[in-house]
């Protein structure tokens, strides 16, 4: 079946959009049909679930449909449109519970929903008769899935652009950062914000610290702007990303500008960061891969490639001592517009944007 409709369990669903009637008032009259009651949800993804209820016998013969009321928390009102393309009440043919509710066009990931089911039993003139409306639950959907971040992935890996050598990753911030840092004389992880994907699984859980590696063309040396801050921590590539080093992709996204961003994590082996990506995320290989490479050299050096046309957001998962570095100023401009800090990712971009909730 067409993987944007619904799959085993469920033989349809008809889609009631803005204008119709609302999930306060009936399609038909209401009958005595069975309630659904202890209304279940399992089996949860980013864009699908699946729900079963407990009915009486008394007149469960006479069901031919479900009506399912599904919204998002934030709308308690049903039928309160964002935009006029997301429906929220599904009409499907009655059919053996437990049933897949799968639709990528009405369920995003990481999203909060109610649902509420009805019975109905569709009359000779067309029409319905519904029973009463079940209780109202909650529940959540979940972050995207290997496959889904393989799809991501396979996308980044076509705009990757050819590889340019590179010796240090840097950290741009204001003065205070550093100078608060350096009492403890170390960088700290924190948890990642939310930018970037809706349904990436670093978002919000995730503790590392950001860097940047990419150069510029002509000179092959970090650029003198940044969005970030004026005061740059440079530390040499070799320190943070070498043989014991495990590598994660994690996101691919833009801001509504042709600039488009991915997600490296770098985890040293077995820390905490490690554990937490191992099995979430595809894992890299360290010299094999179209974003970031280190190779080792004939004599025993490692060198170092960075892709060309993506903007590189390298994520490291441990504490960085400011010792093993340097602090300096940079004397280009901040360049505000260009920050991804809660940025949000453009859901209608056809080159990072896979066919799930965004």
């Amino acid at each position: 079946m067409d993987s944007r409709g619904v799959t085993a369990g469920v033989l349809f669903f008809v889609c009631v959009c803005a204008g119709a009637q609302s999930a306060d008032s009936d399609i038909g009259d209401v009958d005595d049909l069975p309630v659904p009651q202890q209304i279940r949800i399992t089996n949860i993804t980013c864009d699908s679930f699946k729900i079963s209820w407990d009915m009486d016998s008394r007149g469960r013969d006479r069901i031919t449909h479900y009506f399912i009321d599904l919204n998002k928390k934030e709308n308690m009102s049903s039928n309160k449109f964002k935009h006029k393309d997301v429906p929220t009440k599904l009409v499907a043919k009655a059919v053996p519970l437990p049933m897949t509710v799968r639709g990528h066009w009405f369920l995003s990931p990481r999203t909060e929903y109610t649902v509420a089911v009805q019975t109905a039993a569709k009359q000779p003139d067309g029409e319905y008769a519904v029973s009463r409306w079940s209780e109202i639950i909650e529940f959540c959907t979940a972050d995207y899935s290997s496959i889904h971040l393989n799809q991501l992935l396979q996308k980044a890996e076509a705009i990757a652009g050819r590889m340019l050598p590179f010796t240090v990753f840097y950290r741009n911030q204001q003065g205070e950062y550093f100078q608060q840092d350096r009492c403890s004389c170390f960088l700290l992880p924190t948890v990642k914000d939310n930018s970037g994907s809706h349904g990436s699984p670093i978002s919000g859980k995730l503790e590392g610290i950001f860097f940047s590696c990419n150069t510029e063309f002509n000179t092959g040396k970090p650029p003198q702007d940044s969005p970030y801050g004026p005061y740059r921590f440079q530390i040499r590539a070799d320190v943070l990303f070498n043989k014991t080093t495990n590598m994660y992709f994690g996101d691919f996204y833009c801001m509504y500008t042709s600039y488009h961003y991915v997600i490296l994590v770098l985890a040293p082996d077995g820390s905490k960061g490690d554990a937490f990506c191992k099995g979430r995320l595809p894992a890299l290989d360290r010299s094999g891969n179209r974003f970031l490479t280190c190779t080792e050299e004939e004599d025993g050096s490692l060198s170092f490639r960075h892709a060309q046309d993506v903007n590189l957001e390298v994520m490291y998962t441990e504490p960085v001592d400011l010792r093993l570095g340097a602090v300096s100023q940079i004397s280009g401009h901040q360049l505000m517009s260009l920050s991804t800090a809660n940025a949000k990712k453009d859901p209608s971009c056809k080159v990072c944007n896979i066919s799930v909730g965004r």
